[in-house]
C-alpha cells in the first residue's frame, strides 16, 4: 500500500436512503456530512486495524504460551537441520 502525500479525495455513490441517514446523523452531531463521513470511516478503520494487530488469548492459552517461552522444548531434528542449513548459507554468503 502506498503512503498518501498531502490531502486525498474519497468519494462514494449512495442510495437516497443511505444519504438521508448519513446527513441526519451528521446534523445530530453538529458536523458537516463530510466531517461525519471522514470521522466515522476513520474510527472504523482504526477498529479494523487494531483487531488485526492484537492477538487475543484466553487465560489458559496465554499461560501455555508464556510457559513455552520460559521453558522452550529441546530442539528437534528439523530445527537442528534448519540451523545447520542457515549457518552454511550464511557462511557461504560471507565469503
Amino acid at each position: 500500500m502506498r503512503a498518501a502525500q498531502g490531502n486525498q479525495r474519497v468519494s462514494a455513490r449512495v442510495s437516497p436512503k443511505v444519504y438521508d441517514a448519513l446527513a441526519q446523523a451528521a446534523d445530530l452531531t453538529g458536523s458537516t456530512l463530510n466531517q461525519f463521513l471522514v470521522q466515522s470511516a476513520y474510527e472504523k478503520a482504526q477498529e479494523v486495524i487494531e483487531k488485526e494487530r492484537v492477538i487475543k488469548m484466553t487465560a489458559k492459552s496465554a499461560a501455555v504460551f508464556f510457559d513455552t517461552l520460559e521453558q522452550p522444548p529441546a530442539p528437534n531434528k528439523k530445527l537442528r537441520s534448519a540451523v545447520r542449513s542457515y549457518k552454511k548459507t550464511r557462511d557461504a554468503s560471507q565469503n
